[in-house]
């Protein structure tokens, strides 16, 4: 039988401005692409993408049924809200968005 580890007492559960984390119902707090902003990011399984959308990342399509994330800028509102897959938003801090919107 495997070991396991011992549980350790969980890391804070803190948003990247430092205050409590608000659950992924409301979305999250994290650095956006260029690293200045703050942005509101929520998940989107893929029992509820009904529509293809064009990743900003890497200018491709994600196409309906396909899990995503969905990010915004706090002061931006959710009218500038941009659809991203799951990798490009993790590596956005890594490499320069491909597709800028206007």
């Amino acid at each position: 039988m495997p070991r396991r580890k011992p549980r350790t007492e969980r890391q804070g559960g803190r948003s990247w401005e430092g205050g409590p984390a608000i659950g992924d119902v409301f979305g999250r707090r994290e650095a956006g692409p260029d690293g200045d902003d703050v942005y509101v990011v929520r998940t989107i399984p893929g029992s509820r993408a009904v529509k293809t959308y064009r990743c900003p990342g890497c200018d491709h399509e994600i196409p309906p049924g396909v899990a995503h994330i969905v990010a915004w800028a706090v002061d931006g509102g959710e009218d500038d809200r941009r659809h991203w897959h799951r990798g490009c938003w993790n590596g956005r801090n890594t490499r320069r968005i491909t597709r800028r919107w206007s």
